[in-house]
Formats: C-alpha cells, sequence, structure tokens
C-alpha cells in the first residue's frame, strides 16, 4: 500500500491522504471545490465548485500517472439534489464520454459548506 499526497491538489482537511494506492487501485479521496493555491472555495456555484472538484481529482490522478479515463467509479456528494442537472453538465464535459460507475446521493452538510464533494476510484493499467 502506498499513500499519495499530491502537491497540486487542496491539502487535507483533517488527518487523510490524497489517494491510497494498493494494487492495480487507486482510491481518491474526497474533493471539494477547495483551489489549492488559496485553499479557500472560491465559487458559489455548483458549477464553479464541480469544475475546481474535478481539477482536484485530475490532479491527485495525474500524481500517479493516471487521467480521467482510468476511473472506474465515483461518488459524488451534492448539499442539494436541485443541483443534480448542474453538476451533471460539467461532470459530462469532464469525461469527455468516458462514463465511469457513479452513485450520487444529497447529504446533509459538506466540509467548508461546500456544494459538491466527489471521490473516485481508479484502475492501474
Amino acid at each position: 500500500m502506498k499513500i499519495i499526497h499530491s502537491t497540486n491538489a487542496p491539502k487535507a482537511l483533517g488527518s487523510y491522504c490524497s489517494a491510497i494506492r494498493t494494487g492495480n487501485l487507486l482510491f481518491c479521496s474526497g474533493q471539494t471545490g477547495i483551489n489549492p493555491f488559496t485553499n479557500k472555495i472560491e465559487s458559489t456555484t455548483v458549477e464553479g465548485q464541480t469544475k475546481q472538484v474535478l481539477a482536484n481529482l485530475k490532479a491527485v490522478l495525474a500524481s500517479e500517472g493516471l487521467g480521467v479515463k482510468d476511473v472506474v467509479k465515483c461518488n459524488v456528494y451534492l448539499s442539494d439534489m436541485e443541483h443534480f442537472e448542474l453538476l451533471n453538465s460539467v461532470y459530462g464535459e469532464f469525461f469527455e464520454g468516458h462514463t465511469p460507475a457513479r452513485t450520487t446521493v444529497a447529504v446533509a452538510g459538506l466540509p467548508l459548506n461546500a456544494l459538491v464533494e466527489i471521490e473516485c476510484i481508479a484502475e492501474i493499467r
């Protein structure tokens, strides 16, 4: 097992790492819309936060030589299911036709009052 701390993604808000690599899988911790350079959530929209979330996940994947096509599963947490279609629009563009398995749920709250958090599992080929 290898612990990953990506320098191009936000620092953990607690006692966890960016990802864990075990066998041929990379388990990426949930990312919110924190800008890794300012350590703040700058966007107030679900679209803007989703773009930053996905950029953060991309940075974690890249730290292990992986890309979006290597993602096999995502778990999406929304502060309000009313954001579902807006999330889907940004999410679909990001994955460029690749459609990993996904679960999307609404939650009572997210760190720093984020609107969206996404975690993923990627396959190392």
